[in-house]
């Protein structure tokens, strides 16, 4: 089970996490043999929420002023409440998310984790999964939202909640093993040029 040695995966989190949503992929994919690195906007640690109160606190391995896209083979989005809506107002996350997206690298984002993704419109053309009370956002953003466990498409791996973490992780798994997605990248960059 080693489908992703020598693949480097940025998590990209900040205050409000949904905690299982990051150690549970973290682990699947540090047993495919993947290097995890937590990436945020704190420097020291990032603190989890689990279902409805405070959670436990995750070392930060990389402030995001340091993170590259470049350095990165692929990117996991935990969702989270808190955790998206701080992301996506701060710039240099969203030039990260879309960074990764112009490089066709795979993205895997669950729960309200693709909030994000429409902050940096990379959705037009994809079709995708989140929580329900998101899915108008990620319609706006140009994408065809479906009510399913986990959609891929073209690199990008959605899911819709905790409940769906053993299909997201396979698929995540999968879709970061195959690496670069040149259709992603092609649309990235068509939409770009709008």
């Amino acid at each position: 089970m080693n489908e992703l040695n020598g693949r480097k995966v940025a998590i990209l989190v900040e205050w409000g996490f949904e905690e299982v949503e990051l150690l549970e992929p973290r682990k699947a994919l540090d047993q495919a043999g993947a290097k995890t690195v937590v990436v945020s906007l704190q420097k020291d640690r990032v603190k989890a929420w689990n279902h409805t109160e405070w959670g436990q606190g995750v070392d930060v391995d990389l402030p995001l002023e340091q993170a590259r896209a470049g350095e990165f083979d692929a990117l996991l989005l935990p969702g989270g409440v808190m955790n998206p809506d701080r992301l996506r107002m701060n710039e240099k996350a969203v030039e990260l998310v879309k960074a990764f997206f112009a490089a066709g690298k795979p993205v895997a984002a669950i729960c309200h984790g693709p909030w994000l993704l429409a902050e940096a419109d990379v959705l037009r053309g994809h079709t995708v999964t989140s929580y329900p009370s998101i899915k108008t956002d990620l319609r706006n953003a140009g994408a065809r939202w479906v009510n399913q466990e986990v959609v891929v498409d073209n690199g990008l791996v959605t899911s819709r909640k905790p409940d769906d973490i053993p299909a997201f992780n396979r698929k995540m798994i999968e879709e970061f093993a195959e690496g670069i997605q040149r259709p992603q990248a092609q649309r990235a960059e068509a939409f770009a040029e709008r």
